[in-house]
């Protein structure tokens, strides 16, 4: 969950509680993955792992001043000056899975595409657990065939980006019940299920259906530990199952949030005229969502968020945990009996 919601108080937290928990290292330096890392191994013995972006080819500047024009209102609402660079380090990527290698972390997963050979190489040779992000059975299937250990089978009611890499991302939007066992049948690795997964119930199904674990991010971010604004915690705790879309205005990539101002005035606009590629869009909206989380406005925030929200609870990490356990015994247990007395 790149963008503060992963404090090192709530990956220990899950990890404590018998769970893994990851660091979404994906818009931090070198050092700030060092010192976060640092920060949860001081909180636990439990393993971690953390997430990064694949590289992305460069973007194009085509449109910038467009795209600034656009949202110079809205800085000028909340009285904050507007970037002056957009472009990431040319080094970024490789600094970043350096600071990786030596962090301790026992996972690497990753999205947006592949990682370069020689990078899961490394991992591997780190004792690291390599995990891509697959939307599709054929990116799967490209997934285990570049060599990682697990696939994360990311259906369309994820909140956050989209993974799609090898197709337009809306033949990427298979809802999870459909995608994890195609998954499954097509590769030889486990499969992890990802996508509107919020509650033992979520949990019991995937595994029916042949995924060797979940990943749940929007459940997590309404803990105690989580790192999100309180506004942004009340906006999921108070959304409905509808109030989610996928759009471009905040990064320049296909995301899952819910539905608020900025969203809808820049959509309006119309996308290809006023919103630049990722990563571009997305350091061009980063000050002003980093000040409306200041000042208590949820207009101007990216409220990341998948489909399953009227689910969310208000819990401290290790009880979402543990309820996660209990409800996972007691839904298979319920279909153990639905099955013994459809069979008797």
């Amino acid at each position: 969950m790149a963008g503060g919601g992963d404090t090192p108080e709530l990956v220990a937290a899950v990890g404590n509680a018998e769970a893994i928990g990851f660091i979404g290292a994906a818009y931090l330096t070198p050092e700030q993955i060092a010192s976060t890392a640092a920060s949860v191994k001081e909180r636990t013995l439990q393993p971690f792992g953390i997430n990064l972006f694949a590289p992305v080819a460069k973007a194009s500047k085509v449109g910038a001043t467009l795209a600034r024009q656009r949202v110079k209102p809205y800085y000028e609402e909340l009285g904050i000056p507007m970037p002056e660079h957009l472009e990431p380090p040319e080094d970024g990527f490789e600094a970043q899975l350096d600071a990786v290698l030596k962090s301790g972390a026992r996972c690497l997963s990753f999205t947006f595409g592949h990682l370069p050979s020689h990078a899961i190489a490394l991992a591997k040779s780190s004792n690291m657990v390599v995990m891509g992000t697959a939307t599709t059975v054929s990116e799967a299937i490209e997934l285990e065939q570049s060599g990682v250990d697990c696939v994360v089978a990311q259906g369309s009611e994820s909140g956050g980006h989209r993974g799609s890499f090898s197709v337009p991302f809306e033949s990427g939007m298979v809802g999870t019940m459909a995608l994890v066992p195609q998954i499954v049948d097509a590769v030889r690795i486990p499969v992890i299920a990802s996508g509107g997964i919020m509650d033992g119930r979520g949990i019991a199904a995937a595994l029916a259906l042949g995924a060797s674990a979940v990943q749940l991010g929007t459940a997590f971010l309404t803990t105690h530990e989580a790192g999100i604004a309180n506004v942004y915690k009340e906006a999921i705790l108070s959304a409905r199952d509808d109030d989610t879309r996928i759009t471009r205005a905040f990064s320049g990539r296909p995301a899952r949030g819910i539905v608020n101002r900025f969203m809808r005035e820049v959509e309006a606009d119309g996308t290809a005229a006023s919103i630049l590629p990722f990563p571009m869009q997305n350091a061009l909206t980063r000050p002003l969502r980093t000040a409306s989380a200041k000042a208590g406005r949820s207009e101007f925030l990216s409220l990341w968020a998948g489909q399953g929200t009227r689910m969310a609870r208000r819990l401290a990490a290790k009880e979402l945990v543990l309820a996660l356990v209990w409800e996972t015994n007691t839904a298979l247990a319920h279909a153990k009996a639905e099955v013994e007395r459809f069979n008797r």
